[in-house]
């Protein structure tokens, strides 16, 4: 038998490459955009839940645009909060302002805001062990929510809800939202006046901390760490 290599005849072997990624579960995965996110019902459930939350707290009014205004953007971000054995607690969306399109001394002035000391923390679980104080650490939802804001600052819509009636408004915000270059000090000072309002005072040598110097005594530090003795 003849073959094309005994006659000196080659062909050239054309290889073809695949590749495929595999397909992600985002029920067990954050997405990364409105688009997928808007297609799995947990997702649109948390969203949904999210917006109605700021509804009820008045955190913005919509205006119609002005020229001059700095618009600034916003965006969902998701997140998966896990048990201690991986399976899935609760699907969480908060909004999110892009805080890069803020412009300083138009929608933003101070943005310092006081942070705990460790040092702190230390000296005061310390005298809890000491005296057999009990403590506990409190969480408080969606802190960031409840500052007010002293600056004129506004967004767009959320995305994927937007006002159907008067879909060219904007937001005008009330209170702060998560990304805001001011959100951590208008919330700072909301706990602080409220601290102040119900006796409690700060210390000289942290402000982060407050005393209420009454029986029972409770101190309490920008941690969210609450000791009662």
């Amino acid at each position: 038998m003849v073959t094309r290599s005994k006659n000196g005849i080659s062909k050239k072997k054309i290889l073809h490459t695949t590749t495929t990624k595999p397909k992600l579960d985002y029920l067990q995965t954050e997405p990364f955009s409105l688009t997928i996110a808007s297609k799995i019902l947990e997702w649109t459930a948390t969203m949904q839940d999210e917006f109605d939350t700021l509804q009820c707290q008045n955190t913005w009014s919509l205006v119609p645009p002005l020229a001059g205004q700095n618009i600034i953007g916003c965006r969902w971000v998701y997140k998966l909060k896990r048990n201690s054995d991986g399976s899935i607690s609760r699907y969480k969306a908060r909004l999110v302002v892009k805080g890069f399109h803020q412009q300083p001394g138009l929608d933003f002035d101070e943005t310092f805001s006081l942070v705990v000391k460790p040092p702190t923390v230390r000296i005061v679980l310390l005298l809890a062990a000491q005296h057999r104080w009990p403590f506990r650490q409190l969480n408080i939802s969606n802190a960031f929510l409840h500052g007010f804001l002293k600056e004129d600052v506004f967004m767009i819509q959320p995305p994927g809800f937007v006002n159907s009636d008067c879909p060219n408004h904007v937001c005008k915000l009330h209170k702060s939202l998560y990304g805001l270059k001011q959100a951590p000090r208008a919330w700072f000072e909301r706990f602080t006046s409220h601290l102040l309002t119900i006796g409690f005072t700060a210390s000289t040598t942290d402000p982060s901390l407050f005393v209420f110097a009454m029986v029972p005594l409770y101190y309490i530090s920008y941690s969210m760490l609450m000791i009662s003795y």
